[in-house]
């Protein structure tokens, strides 16, 4: 027997993680308005199917399931990012300054343009996460940032008991790697500094270091904390920070937007 599902109460639910919704979709898209677009059409489709609501599973997973379904398509569409993207983005904007001046435009002339550390840490894990494969991104988003059950990333991933957990540890272990490398906030071996390059620029009144000591994921590196630990610290920031409503959100859409043609492993040799 079917479990009702009036649109009263759909609605009611729907508005109570709408927020969670259109941050996933921008975490998976890397774009504003792809992420606004499918959260729309999630809506629609649902609406549509109240009545095959089985009510085997939460509302609110049932509409992420949903919303999973239709961002495959995405994903389809497009390669997968590759690690260097954000070193050549970097790499692109010290050699066009007029690229710096835009980015300093969209910061000086948004309300959401504001330059905050923790949220560049947030756009950065974004930016590491599409490095990995679908299974994997979607494993690690839905447990690490939206603390879904196992059985309900199942449920909206569509894969196994075996092939979720193998996804979730594979996909940790990646970030963690890319992070220990890449990381100068978590890493004596962190080649990128590009919190500290961004504040210095968008924020030339703010001392720098200070900012950065503020950070627990810092002072608990410097303490010589597992990278387990600090991969830990990391997700607990970034569930923090809604990336559609935070200060700097037009900001970082602006980055998300830029960083598909920076997703090469041969850019720099193209300029």
């Amino acid at each position: 027997m079917l479990h009702q599902l009036s649109k009263e109460r759909f609605e009611e639910e729907f508005l109570s993680f709408h927020p969670q919704l259109r941050s996933y979709l921008l975490r998976l898209t890397g774009n504003k308005e792809d992420a606004e677009d499918i959260a729309h059409n999630t809506y629609l489709k649902a609406v549509r199917n109240l009545d095959n609501f089985l009510g085997k599973s939460s509302v609110k997973t049932w509409v992420f399931t949903i919303a999973t379904n239709l961002v495959r398509d995405h994903f389809r569409a497009r390669k997968r990012w590759t690690e260097n993207c954000q070193e050549n983005a970097r790499y692109d904007a010290f050699a066009h300054p007029e690229r710096i001046d835009t980015m300093k435009k969209v910061s000086a002339n948004s309300v959401a343009g504001k330059y905050e550390l923790k949220e560049h840490i947030d756009f950065c894990f974004t930016c590491m996460a599409k490095t990995l494969s679908i299974e994997q991104q979607l494993a690690v988003i839905l447990k690490d940032v939206y603390h879904f059950k196992v059985k309900e990333i199942m449920d909206i991933s569509q894969l196994s008991e075996g092939k979720v957990k193998h996804a979730l540890k594979d996909g940790r272990k990646m970030l963690m790697k890319i992070f220990d490398q890449k990381c100068a906030l978590v890493s004596k071996k962190g080649v990128c500094y590009q919190c500290s390059e961004l504040n210095n620029i968008l924020n030339p009144q703010q001392k720098t270091q200070e900012q950065v000591q503020k950070l627990r994921m810092k002072q608990e590196a410097e303490k010589g904390a597992p990278r387990s630990y600090l991969y830990e610290l990391r997700t607990e920031l970034v569930r923090a920070i809604d990336p559609l409503n935070a200060q700097g959100s037009d900001l970082h859409a602006y980055f998300l937007k830029l960083m598909p043609q920076y997703c090469d492993e041969i850019f720099k040799d193209k300029n």
